[in-house]
């Protein structure tokens, strides 16, 4: 049976719900059977760049992923969101959980031209994911601008796939870390509302009509006093350094953090083990659901971000990592032996 990220699969191994960091399989609509009121949508006319050009850029990213595949329970088999051209060969670049073990790719442009594209890269660090068309696309390249230019309060329009009408004018809400229980940390995540319904892939373009990030979660912020739904993108900024390496090589050249597949969620000030990956290496090293990490290496840890970097900074992929765990009323160690998360994902097909 086919899962899509409208549906809900199941969480790995009691990954709790949440609303700081929604999952990015949440149900969103269809992609032609809404649209956004106009009072909302930007206009043509007050903006100082060529919005039809910029609207042309964004194409539909479509992906099939096996059944057996490590994330179809948590991502579905079935993926849909959005991505931006970025060259005049057609790249596009994505958000990389809508293509991570596809078996196909199908790119739909502004015009419903249909072609199939082949994933070409995808960095676990940044969580930039490049597909390359098949056959022709008609559709222009959008610049890449600087992140760095937005700053809270900032203006700013999110577009994704469909026109206008599934184009949202946004301000900046938070530019701060972000770590997600996945195992991902971004030193200065970007945060928009009100939120986009179908963030995944969407573009973040600046008031120069220049992309300045790549939509990845939806998110809960406190603006003004009130909880409101945001979206967090990647910033752009973070592409240039790793673009040809992850072309060329299908990701960066650097050496691969240890991954655990350890999901853990902050509670009351506690870092408690709400998943595990079936077979992954914390679940083989005896680390169950419900312990608390308490140190890394002998050393204390103070939230999720403080944890995933006292883990990367034991090693590479490979490396050892020792973990004091509280279970209950007693305390116990484990070393775990980490891995290279891209080990355990299904390989684009070469073409």
């Amino acid at each position: 049976m086919r899962r899509t990220m409208r549906e809900r699969a199941p969480r790995p191994w009691g990954v709790p719900a949440g609303r700081r960091a929604c999952y990015i399989r949440q149900a969103m609509p269809a992609m032609k059977s809404w649209t956004f009121p106009a009072s909302l949508q930007p206009r043509p006319e007050q903006v100082p760049f060529d919005l039809r050009t910029v609207l042309q850029s964004m194409v539909m990213v479509h992906t099939e992923i096996p059944e057996d595949a490590f994330t179809a329970t948590l991502l579905g088999t079935e993926r849909v969101g959005s991505g931006v051209v970025i060259r005049g060969d057609g790249l596009v670049l994505t958000i990389g959980y809508l293509i991570t073990e596809s078996r196909t790719i199908w790119l739909t442009t502004h015009d419903g031209t249909v072609v199939p594209g082949h994933a070409v890269g995808y960095d676990q660090t940044t969580g930039f994911g490049l597909v390359l068309p098949l056959g022709p696309v008609n559709a222009p390249a959008l610049e890449r601008g600087s992140s760095q230019s937005l700053r809270v309060g900032s203006e700013a329009i999110v577009i994704g796939h469909g026109g206008i009408s599934h184009s949202l004018n946004v301000r900046v809400t938070g530019r701060r870390e972000f770590a997600g229980y996945w195992e991902y940390l971004l030193d200065d995540a970007i945060f928009t509302a009100p939120s986009h319904p179908q963030w995944g892939g969407t573009a973040l373009v600046g008031q120069d009509g220049r992309l300045l990030g790549i939509g990845s979660l939806l998110v809960e912020e406190s603006v003004n006093g009130d909880k409101v739904d945001a979206n967090m993108f990647v910033p752009i900024d973070l592409l240039g350094p790793i673009l040809e390496e992850m072309l060329s090589l299908g990701r960066p050249r650097n050496a691969a953090r240890p991954w655990l597949g350890l999901y853990a969620t902050e509670h009351e000030g506690r870092l408690v083990v709400g998943g595990l990956a079936q077979n992954g290496p914390a679940h083989r090293a005896g680390v169950r659901l419900g312990d608390e990490v308490i140190e890394v290496g002998g050393r204390g840890v103070a939230g999720l971000a403080d944890l995933f970097r006292k883990i990367w900074s034991m090693g590479p992929a490979g490396a050892e990592i020792p973990l004091t765990l509280a279970r209950g009323d007693h305390t116990s160690q484990v070393r775990v032996h980490s891995a290279d998360r891209n080990d355990y994902l299904i390989k684009p097909r070469h073409h």
